[in-house]
C-alpha cells in the first residue's frame, strides 16, 4: 500500500519523489512540467511533453517542493512557481475526479441520492459509498462503507452534483468494474490534499471546483 492509501499494483511504475526522496508507485504522485516560458505547470493527466518531476500527492509535500526551491533544482534550471500551484493542482484533481464519477454514472456504475444508494447497499452492489463532506452527519451516518469497499468523504455536495447534472449530491454509491478503482486511485490523490492531520476535511481548501 502507498503513502495516500492506495493499493500498489505489481506493474504500476515508480517515480521519485523531489520533496520527501521516497520511491512510490505514480499513483500516488503528480507530476509537473515546464512550460517554455519556464513556470512550473501541473500535469494531472501525465500527458504533457517535456521532462517531468513528480511530488507526493500531499499537501504538505507540495508546501516543501514549493517553499524549498525543489522545482528549480529539480528542473535544473530557475523557474517560476505560481502562487496558486498548491490549489491549482487541488482543482485539477478534483475536477479529474468529478468527470470519472460522471462517466461511471453514464455508463450505469454509479447512483445518487439516499434511496438509491441504501438499496444498492443492502444489495450488495455497491463497491464505494461516497459521501459529500458538507453534508449532514447525521444523514451520512445512516449508511455504512460495503464490506470490503472504500469510502470517499472529501468531495463537496456541489462537486459530487457536478458529476450527476444536478446542483448538489450528498449520497453516491458506485459498482465495481468499469471506471471504479480509476475514480478510488484519484479519490486518494485528492485526499492527501483535503484531509487535515486530524482526519478532518480541510474546509477553506476544499472549495467548489
Amino acid at each position: 500500500m502507498t503513502r495516500g492509501g492506495a493499493h500498489k499494483k505489481i506493474d504500476d511504475p515508480e517515480r521519485k519523489c523531489i520533496a520527501t526522496g521516497e520511491v512510490q508507485p505514480k499513483l500516488g504522485l503528480i507530476r509537473f512540467v515546464a512550460s517554455p516560458d519556464s513556470t512550473v505547470f501541473p500535469d494531472v493527466m501525465e500527458k504533457l511533453p517535456g521532462r517531468g518531476v513528480w511530488v507526493s500527492a500531499e499537501r504538505s509535500a507540495l508546501e516543501k517542493a514549493v517553499k524549498n526551491g525543489l522545482f528549480a533544482r529539480s528542473f535544473k534550471q530557475p523557474v517560476q512557481v505560481p502562487e496558486n500551484l498548491i490549489d491549482e493542482v487541488e482543482k485539477q484533481i478534483a475536477r479529474r475526479l468529478v468527470d470519472l464519477i460522471s462517466l461511471a454514472r453514464k455508463s450505469g456504475h454509479a447512483v445518487s441520492g439516499y434511496e438509491k444508494v441504501k438499496d444498492w447497499l443492502q444489495k450488495e452492489a455497491a463497491q464505494v459509498l461516497i459521501q459529500a463532506s458538507d453534508g449532514s452527519e447525521r444523514g451520512k451516518s445512516k449508511l455504512s462503507t460495503p464490506y470490503g469497499g472504500s469510502f470517499i468523504g472529501w468531495l463537496t455536495a456541489n462537486e459530487l452534483g457536478a458529476a450527476f447534472g444536478r446542483e448538489t449530491t450528498i449520497h453516491c454509491a458506485l459498482a465495481s468494474g468499469g471506471l471504479t478503482q480509476r475514480v478510488v486511485d484519484e479519490a486518494q490523490r485528492l485526499k492527501g490534499l483535503r484531509i487535515t492531520d486530524g482526519g478532518k476535511v480541510n474546509r477553506r481548501k476544499g472549495k467548489d471546483s
